[in-house]
């Protein structure tokens, strides 16, 4: 068996998750040595405010993973939206990472009804449908 191999993806899988969150756990604890008027600094360079950027990293890097599969299944090109407008794009990010609807959205991702249901509760819908006009990508070069 070659040295590179992985006998055992789910104990891989255990210690790349442990490593994941701890290494959250250092970032929430660093953040929370700055005192408020340094971290409202970082909140505003970053567009953000303070309360959302505490949110934002509480929650961790995996609460916008949802967002590329709904721009997917719209048909938009999320790499031309970063490209030409990257605030617009730190904006949904921004929208979807503090959405209270993830439970949804997961389970209509799982099921492929994504398209069909996002209205119902995503903040970012109005955003979305401007959007659409602007940045969808022909059906024949969208990949599912």
């Amino acid at each position: 068996m070659p040295a590179h191999s992985h006998p055992y993806p789910l104990v891989d899988r255990l210690i790349e998750t442990f490593a994941e969150w701890l290494k959250h756990r250092r970032e929430v604890v660093e953040m929370c040595q700055f005192d408020s008027a340094e971290f409202g600094r970082i909140a505003h360079d970053l567009g953000v405010t303070a309360s959302d950027l505490d949110e934002l990293v509480r929650q961790g890097p995996h609460k916008v993973e949802e967002l590329p599969e709904l721009l997917k299944v719209l048909g938009i090109d999320e790499a031309a939206i970063t490209r030409a407008q990257p605030l617009v794009m730190r904006d949904l990010e921004r929208v979807c990472a503090l959405c209270r609807h993830k439970a949804e959205c997961d389970h209509d991702i799982a099921d492929g009804s994504l398209a069909e249901h996002y209205q119902a509760y995503c903040a970012n819908k109005v955003t979305l449908d401007a959007l659409e006009k602007d940045f969808h990508v022909s059906p024949d070069t969208v990949r599912h």
